[in-house]
This record gives structure tokens, C-alpha cells and sequence, in this order.
């Protein structure tokens, strides 16, 4: 009895112990039935009360109480058909006043052709037809008022909160998907935004959308938020192009008005509040390009029914591929990676997305030659991806042995069991950063690049099996672990400071799924030892980056979150390249995607002082890792490095 009371107290009190029906999230739907029923009750009733008033004559056929069990029993499954309890009563709809009409139409016909049925079989009726007119109209009236009545209260106590701090907001948008999001968040409790009006590139006079105004925005954006008296956008159509979507946020930024994104209402769930699904605006939604639309048919037989190994399986852009690939429905799913923990994580993720899926996971370190060529045996392997990499500048500049072991060694090892087990296609993911190094972590790319290309082209000058080695080049990647965007995110929700650099530091960006899908390409439309680059658009000044990603996130910059230079880290550019000056560039099939040819070094050359470089890197010594690596590659120029002294010593006492 206590938790009754309890509950009630809840229902009818807010947590000051102040009236507030906003309180109870929703009747039970047995709740609901229960009240129905007892309504049902009522109006018979007082229908018998009516009619006995109306006239002494009554059927005696069968009791009063009886009669009124019948058409309480018949409303009960009439009830239960038309499911008349099932919706959220604050919530009700014209289709829930539709249920209720039919119910009990239905009942009151039921009862009436029950009525004749006994009639002509033995001469009697149980009901006076004008009473069960009446029982019709007063059973409907109470229920539809008790429903209305409900909501009314509800929308009353919702219009008169005070203690709530709602955010005026405008919705860009008048398709059903924004006038949805508007509806939903107008009736949410507790409420969060305060929506004010619509915006629209169109043209529409004197038009309101659920008795909100409609205003069509031009150029300056803001001037008609303002004039609606808002201070927040709602984006909730996806009408927009990347560089429109750009524009506008940036104008709402520069004028404080914050930006909101919704996701579409057909991909809502019940796990969450209406509310916290609309979200700050993130930059990921700002850097993202059109999506470029890629060949499906060369991917298919390229991945269908073979054996694909992905190496660095468990990181960003390797997991990432593995998801890719594992959606052509390969013969088999070769998973290899180092780091355990990530590993099991994928694991179970794919054992949950793809449970037709045949995969293995192998945890191994490239630079283990022995346990590879075990892999290579058992395998039988027609395409690799290798994404297993280190690629964390600073941390590859204080540990070039490192970069050695896997970058180069895993690389060579990788490639020469492909081509001794005669696999397919053999696809390297590489960076901007191998081009002009200017840091061991992108020289051993640029050495693994290399070594690649020249044993593609040692295999056609030998006339061997070919195995075709294909190389993809790309900028930062957006969310990657240890990328700047998460590191920025992380900082903000701290309260600052951002780090930054340098203050002219600037980046190419593309999404995780932008670069795998590239890899993809590069591998079914490869013929062998091209360099695959992609078309990042324009750079990205890391200073704007961070400027608006605390704005987005609602804060002024150097005001509540301070942004720091920290100075160049060891071995870091201003900015990087995709190209460098000797390399020419060719078109291909698809507009976003070039083929950059770069000078290939004779293999015999480029092997031995390979192995010379690993060697140097077994004996732990950074000066000949890093010497050996310069000879290698002229190119490579330290940059804010200790390694800086090395490149003006002759090359002959380098070595």
C-alpha cells in the first residue's frame, strides 16, 4: 500500500513536492484498459439511470446487472481488437480518436445484432435499440474526454514550466523530417529548445507550420534567426553540399548562434530522450566532402570468394577495411594485428555484424618473419592489405628502431612472402607524409614505398610471377586514433587549454570510410606499382580547426577555452604534400582519384641498403638508423630535429 501511495505521490508532485503532472512519464497500458473499462461502466449506468427515467417499459429478459456485464464484456474485447489503450495518452492523435469511434461502433453493433438475434428466435429483445444509441454516445464521449482532458492538463502544466531554461530555436527545413523533429521536441518533457520558426530557401508567404512562422533565409542567415528571436539552428535536412553547409555554419558562428544537427526521425530509437539526439554540430559534419561515388562491380571481383588478409587489422583505417571487405562476402577474412586488446574488440564486432562471415584472427607482429611465413603457408592468401604501420611522428622521431622494425622490416617481410606464395594484389597504406620527409616515421614509409615499387618492377624485369603492388597516399584522417579532432574534443570537454603547434600549421583531412574506400579502389583498379593519390580538397588551417570546434561546442575561443601554441614538435611540417617535385601525375577512371609517378629505384639498390637500415635499427643505434635512412632517401630533410645535424655531413661519412 506504501508503494502505491508512493507512486501516486510522484505522479501528482514534482521533486519540490509542487503540483506537476509532467512528472509521470506515461500510463501502463493495463492502466489505460482499467480506466476504459470503468468509463464503459459509467456510461451504462448511467444509461439504465436515463432510461428508467424516460420510460417505465423495460425488456426483463435479463437483469439489469446483467445487461450491463453484456455490454462491459463486449467493450472489453472490442477494446482489445482495436488496441484503444495502446498509445501514450498525452500523445493522442486522430487516429486514436478513430480506434475509440470504432470500438464502440463496433460494440454497440455487436449488441444490437445480438439484440435481434434473440428477437426472432424467441420473440424478445434484451436491449431498447435508443438505449443502446445512448450507451454509444455517452461510452465515446467519456472516453474521448478523458483523453482530451489528459492532454489538456498536460499541455498546460508544460506551458506554464518555469524553473526550465529552454533554448529558442529555429529549424532549417520545412519537409516532414523537420516538421517531425519540431512536433517531437515541442511535446518532450523535460524540454530542452523552444522552437520558434521554420527557415527555408524557398519562397512561402504568410505560411506557418504547426502555428510557427516560416521565413525564407537568404545569404545572411542570421539576420532571420535574429529577427525570430532565436538563438539556435536546428539542421534537419540533408539537402545541402558540403561547401553550403560550410557557409552557413560559419556565418551562425561568427554571429553566436549555435548549431544543432538531427538525425533523421526514421533512424530514431526509444533509448534516448527527443532531445539528446539533436547534437552540437561536430566538425567531422563540416570537413566531410560529397561522397565520392566508386566502381562496386571491380571491388566484387576483386573481393568476392578470395582470401584477403588485412594487417593493422585492429586500427582505425584497418578495421575500418575489414568492414568494407567483409561486405563483398570473401572466401575468407584474414585478420592479423599486435595490439591483443583492440583485436578481441573486433573480433566480437564482427562476430555480431557478420555472423556468416569465415574470419581468423591472428595476433602477430609484422616484423616476425617466422610467424608470417606460417600465415603465407596455411593460407592461401589472394590479396593484402597492409595497414600495419607506427605513425605517430614524435613518439617515431625519439624511437627510429621502431619505425624500422615495422614500417620497413614488416613491409619487406609482408612483400616478399607475397610474392613467394604468389598472392594477387598486394595494396600498402602510406601517408603524406613519405612525401619530402621531413621525420623517420614518414622516411620509413617513403622506404617502404619504395621497396615495394621496385620489386614489382624486379618481377617484370625477371619475367617471374607477378604479384602487383599498389600504393595508397592520403592526409590525416578524421577520428583516427591520435589524430588532432579527437585530441581537440578531449581538451574542450576539459575546459581547455587547446594546443596548437604552430599557428600557420595546416593539414589535408578525409574520413576513415573516404580512405578505406580508397584503398579498395587502389586495389581492384591497380595494374601494379602505381601510387594511388586522392584528391583532399583544400587544406585545413589547424588554428580555424580549433577555433571552431570550440565554437561549435558553444564556447568562445581564448574567452572560456584558451587555444596555446606549444611550438613544432620534432620532425613536424607546416604543412605536407601528396606529390613531390619530380613526380607527374596521370587521370584515371575516376575524377578524385590521380596516379602519381614517382622515380622507381633499382630493387638490388634499394634492397641492400634496406637491409642495412634494418641491421643499423638491430643494434639499437638511432644516428646510423637515421644516417642510413637520409642515404636512402635524399630527399629527407629533418625538420626541428635532433636528426637536423646529419643532413650536413657529406653522405659518404653518413655511412
Amino acid at each position: 500500500m506504501g508503494k502505491i501511495n508512493k507512486t501516486l505521490q510522484n505522479i501528482i508532485a514534482g521533486p519540490d513536492n509542487g503540483l506537476d503532472i509532467r512528472n509521470i512519464k506515461y500510463l501502463p497500458r493495463w492502466a489505460v484498459f482499467l480506466i476504459d473499462i470503468g468509463l464503459v461502466t459509467i456510461s451504462t449506468v448511467l444509461t439504465i439511470f436515463i432510461l428508467l427515467d424516460l420510460s417505465p417499459f423495460q425488456y426483463t429478459l435479463l437483469s439489469y446487472f446483467d445487461k450491463a456485464v453484456l455490454i462491459v464484456g463486449t467493450h472489453i474485447v472490442f477494446f482489445y481488437f482495436f488496441k484503444t489503450y495502446s498509445g501514450i495518452i498525452r500523445y493522442s492523435s486522430n487516429i486514436d480518436a478513430l480506434k475509440l469511434l470504432l470500438a464502440t461502433i463496433s460494440s454497440f453493433i455487436f449488441l444490437l445484432t445480438v439484440n435481434y438475434i434473440t428477437f426472432f428466435s424467441i420473440g424478445e429483445k434484451i436491449f431498447l435499440v435508443g438505449g443502446l444509441l445512448i450507451n454509444l454516445w455517452i461510452s465515446f464521449s467519456l472516453l474521448f474526454l478523458f483523453r482530451l482532458g489528459v492532454k489538456q492538463v498536460y499541455e498546460y502544466f508544460k506551458i506554464i514550466q518555469k524553473n526550465e531554461s529552454l533554448i529558442k530555436t529555429v529549424i532549417l527545413g520545412i519537409d516532414e523530417n523537420a516538421i517531425s523533429i519540431a512536433g517531437a521536441l515541442d511535446i518532450e518533457h523535460p524540454k530542452r529548445f523552444k522552437i520558434v520558426g521554420f527557415l527555408t530557401q524557398n519562397s512561402h508567404k504568410r505560411l506557418r507550420i504547426l502555428d510557427k512562422p516560416v521565413l525564407q533565409h537568404n545569404e545572411q542567415i542570421h539576420k532571420e534567426v535574429t529577427s525570430l528571436g532565436a538563438e539556435a539552428i536546428i539542421f534537419s535536412e540533408n539537402t545541402f553540399s558540403s561547401e553550403e553547409k560550410f557557409k552557413l555554419v560559419e556565418e551562425c558562428l561568427e554571429h553566436n548562434i549555435a548549431v544543432y544537427n538531427a538525425p533523421l526521425v526514421s533512424s530514431w530509437d526509444d533509448s534516448q530522450p527527443i532531445a539528446q539526439k539533436v547534437k552540437t554540430l561536430q566538425i567531422e559534419d563540416l570537413l566531410e566532402r560529397e561522397p565520392i561515388q566508386l566502381e562496386v562491380q571491380n571491388k566484387i571481383d576483386q573481393l568476392t570468394n578470395r582470401t584477403i588478409l588485412v594487417t593493422g587489422a585492429a586500427g582505425s583505417i584497418g578495421s575500418e577495411i575489414v568492414r568494407q571487405v567483409a561486405e563483398y562476402n570473401p572466401k575468407k577474412l584474414v585478420i592479423l594485428d599486435q595490439a591483443e586488446t583492440p583485436l578481441h574488440n573486433l573480433q566480437l564486432e564482427i562476430e555480431s555484424k557478420f555472423p556468416d562471415l569465415n574470419f581468423k584472427v591472428i595476433v602477430c607482429d609484422v616484423g616476425n618473419q617466422k610467424r608470417l611465413e606460417l600465415m603465407f603457408q596455411n593460407q592461401d592468401i589472394d590479396v593484402v592489405y597492409h595497414a600495419a604501420a607506427y605513425k605517430h611522428v614524435p613518439l617515431m622521431e625519439s624511437n627510429p628502431h621502431e619505425a624500422i622494425f615495422v614500417n620497413i622490416h614488416g613491409t619487406k617481410n609482408l612483400a616478399d612472402l607475397a610474392v613467394k606464395y604468389q598472392v594477387g594484389h598486394f595494396v600498402m597504406v602510406s601517408t603524406d607524409k613519405a612525401v619530402n620527409p621531413s621525420n623517420v616515421m614518414g622516411a620509413s614509409k617513403r622506404a617502404a614505398e619504395m621497396y615495394v615499387q621496385s620489386l614489382y618492377h624486379e618481377q617484370i624485369k625477371r619475367k617471374t610471377s607477378e604479384t602487383k603492388f599498389i600504393t595508397t597516399r592520403f592526409g590525416n584522417v578524421l577520428g583516427s586514433n591520435g589524430s588532432v579532432v579527437p585530441l581537440f574534443k578531449k581538451q574542450i570537454e576539459k575546459g581547455g587549454p587547446v594546443t596548437i603547434t604552430h599557428p600557420d600549421i595546416i593539414r589535408y583531412f578525409m574520413t576513415i570510410p573516404e580512405a578505406c574506400q580508397l584503398v579498395l579502389e587502389a586495389g581492384a583498379m591497380g595494374n601494379g606499382g602505381e601510387i594511388f593519390v586522392f584528391d583532399m580538397g583544400e587544406p585545413v588551417k589547424i588554428m580555424d580547426l580549433a577555433i571552431k570546434m570550440i565554437k561549435l561546442a558553444g564556447y568562445q575561443p581564448n574567452k572560456h577555452i584558451k587555444v596555446r601554441i606549444t611550438g613544432l614538435r620534432p620532425g613536424e611540417k607546416l604543412y605536407e604534400e601528396l606529390l613531390n617535385d619530380e613526380c607527374k601525375t596521370l587521370p584515371t577512371h575516376h575524377k578524385k582519384i590521380m596516379i602519381g609517378q614517382e622515380v622507381v629505384r633499382d630493387y638490388e639498390m634499394v634492397n641492400e641498403k634496406i637491409i642495412k637500415i634494418i641491421n643499423s635499427a638491430n643494434k639499437l643505434k638511432n644516428d646510423k638508423v637515421v644516417a642510413k635512412l637520409k642515404d636512402l632517401i635524399p630527399e629527407f630533410k629533418s625538420n626541428n630535429s635532433s636528426y637536423e645535424r646529419l643532413d650536413n655531413i657529406p653522405e659518404l661519412k653518413r655511412n
